[in-house]
């Protein structure tokens, strides 16, 4: 059982975004301090904390003096080298842990942990010369993906490969020495949960949102979704409980999935963290995803997870979508109760840039979707 660690605690951040920032925010309000590693005081999470390291993740002195100030340690994205996270659990609780981490961030490793699990995913192998990549197209259909094995977020590191395209000169400008290749589904619409884990072995999940993508990048998520059928709910849950009690999971993560013409639900990947889909859980149910997060590696009781609203959805705000300058009139469509607003706190909008997202609550899934939308539009009126 994992010992209390109770207010007036201070918790560890691995990485200074915008989910370590709601996370601070979530730990503030429940009298908890903040330290946050990766990012100076003006970083999104850096602003909500007591501390703040800006050192780079290989500096071990630091990692080790960070260590020595938390009580405990999360992390907010999984770009963190298992060498910095194994130095952080020599000295204090890293939650969720080290092999968790190390696999969600090698999609080979990933994709084949899944499949020894028993889940379904696309076909995939890896490639290491334009020639086994030319052979994957072909046993896998002739469309595929291409992913970089590693660091790879948002689009960045993939490529779309179809029969016409020039194999050679796409592996010469990527640049890659190996990666790996997965067979493109036909789906019918992508979806994610949320889910977490306590210490005794307690799983709760949040339920699954449907997903639309722009450009690679989540546009908008939509909860209690009739798409979404009670069927692919409940082997969706199926599908994280096995994740998370094969890793021992004591924390949060997320599962990425498409459902497909036939009504398969295939697992994507993990994001060993909170997830952007599950934003729209601050305003939709009673503990937050990020709440959660807290609750599973501090100790905290298990929340039994309860709706707020029937419905909700929530529209990512990148730098495209912001004002040059806010005004009341680009603001007007806040005025309704049911309708939220969140900034990031980065100081630069850039295209393609999250900065914020938009929350709505409402009596169907359609509604909440359609203001989420209409709302984003406003603020460039």
């Amino acid at each position: 059982m994992t010992q209390l660690i109770g207010p007036g605690s201070t918790i560890g951040i691995m990485g200074a975004g915008q989910l370590g920032r709601m996370l601070a925010v979530s730990a503030r309000q429940m009298g908890y301090r903040v330290a946050v590693f990766g990012g100076d005081r003006t970083s999104p999470a850096g602003q909500i904390s007591d501390r703040a390291w800006s050192n780079p993740f290989d500096d071990q002195d630091a990692l080790a003096e960070f260590a020595a100030a938390c009580d405990v340690v999360t992390y907010e994205f999984e770009n963190i080298s298992a060498e910095a996270a194994a130095t952080i659990s020599k000295h204090v609780p890293l939650r969720p842990g080290v092999e968790l981490l190390s696999t969600a961030q090698n999609r080979f490793a990933e994709k084949s942990a899944l499949s020894q699990l028993g889940l379904t995913t696309a076909g995939f192998r890896m490639v290491h010369s334009a020639d086994e990549l030319t052979s994957a197209r072909s046993d896998f259909g002739g469309r595929i993906i291409l992913k970089a094995n590693t660091e790879g977020y948002d689009g960045k590191g993939q490529w779309a490969i179809d029969e016409d395209t020039d194999i050679p000169a796409l592996w010469n400008d990527a640049g890659l020495t190996g990666a790996l290749v997965e067979q493109r589904i036909d789906f019918e619409f992508e979806l994610s949960i949320v889910a977490g884990r306590y210490d005794n072995g307690n799983c709760v999940f949040f339920d699954p949102m449907l997903n639309h993508h722009a450009n690679h990048i989540l546009d908008v998520s939509v909860s209690a979704s009739p798409l979404i059928s009670d069927q692919t709910r409940r082997e969706a849950i199926r599908m994280a409980r096995s994740v998370l009690e094969h890793f021992d999971v004591v924390g949060v993560l997320c599962i990425e999935l498409f459902l497909d013409r036939n009504g398969r639900l295939l697992v994507n990947e993990i994001a060993p963290r909170p997830h952007n889909s599950g934003h729209l859980t601050i305003e939709a149910y009673n503990c937050s995803q990020f709440e959660l997060q807290l609750r599973t590696i501090c100790g905290l009781p298990s929340a039994d997870l309860q709706r707020r609203a029937p419905a909700a959805a929530m529209s990512n705000l990148l730098g495209q979508h912001l004002p040059a300058a806010w005004t009341v009139d680009n603001l007007a469509a806040f005025d309704r109760p049911e309708t939220h607003l969140h900034l990031y706190g980065k100081p630069e909008a850039r295209t393609n840039r999250k900065m914020g997202h938009i929350t709505v609550t409402a009596e169907h899934a359609s509604e909440a979707e359609r203001v989420a939308r209409r709302c984003r539009e406003q603020l460039l009126k």
